[in-house]
């Protein structure tokens, strides 16, 4: 992978409803991943002691990237599901 630019450093270390994301091109010039580490959604939805919906608040990258036309959305892990982090991968469409 090409290399890593974070937008933001460490934002959810300052504010926990907030994100830390580091964005990583794809080397082929294709797209894009947006690699969080951290997650605002998780951090509340435990806070509300409703942990177990958060995966389901994932679902809708997918819905928003097909409404916007221009790339395919692809992702291998959730922080919301246990992974390491939230891979959101922007693949332009061919």
């Amino acid at each position: 992978m090409g290399p890593v630019f974070p937008l933001v450093p460490d934002t959810a270390d300052r504010n926990s409803y907030s994100w830390n994301m580091e964005f990583l091109p794809y080397p082929d010039g294709n797209g894009y991943e947006a690699r969080f580490s951290k997650c605002g959604i998780c951090a509340l939805m435990k806070e509300l002691g409703l942990y177990d919906l958060t995966p389901a608040l994932c679902h809708p990258d997918y819905t928003m990237s097909e409404a916007g036309g221009a790339s395919r959305f692809v992702r291998q892990y959730t922080l919301a599901s246990g992974g390491p982090y939230c891979d959101c991968g922007y693949k332009k469409k061919q």
